[in-house]
């Protein structure tokens, strides 16, 4: 039998999706109030991996991600995932989000997402959020499962999710 445990410390990162930055840096803001110190935030990097956003965020489409130094308990995600489409709803003009905002958690061993869409690979964890673990960590480096977004599958995503876990081994 097992033997039930904590489970692993986890960083919270913000991953975003704007085409007008000024909608970025009030959610940063209104993040930071909410979840503390911001660790680092990534430069604006390019987004193109999809149409999905265009009409509703506008074009060109760009990525941002917030790391914050509190380490959560991973169970909180879901609650965080509530807060994060709440902001969005409050930047939305007409009905159209100007932001995407999508919260997940970094552990020494995976990497997490939390999303309000069911999928075969998803877990749900109550109030209408599922969890999916994107990247697992392996031999030196951060890999993708065979759902995982082809962005978060690119070295550059998983060079910002290496720093984000090397931060959380000074902290563990």
């Amino acid at each position: 039998m097992g033997t039930p445990r904590e489970p692993e410390k986890a960083l919270l990162f913000v991953g975003t999706l704007f085409s007008d930055e000024s909608y970025y840096h009030k959610a940063k803001e209104r993040l930071s109030k909410e979840y503390g110190e911001v660790l680092f935030d990534t430069e604006s990097l390019p987004w193109q991996h999809t149409d999905y956003y265009r009409e509703e965020l506008g074009w060109p489409i760009l990525r941002r991600f917030i790391a914050f130094k509190r380490i959560i308990d991973p169970s909180v995600i879901n609650e965080i995932k509530l807060f994060t489409n709440e902001l969005e709803a409050e930047l939305s003009i007409d009905g159209k989000r100007k932001i995407n905002l999508d919260p997940g958690y970094v552990t020494l061993s995976k990497v997490v997402l939390a999303t309000t869409k069911n999928y075969t690979h998803r877990i749900y964890l109550g109030k209408g959020i599922y969890a999916e673990v994107t990247l697992y960590y392996k031999k030196g480096t951060y890999r993708a499962h065979e759902f995982t977004y082809r962005d978060y599958q690119s070295d550059e995503y998983i060079e910002i999710f290496l720093r984000m876990r090397q931060y959380l081994k000074t902290v563990s």
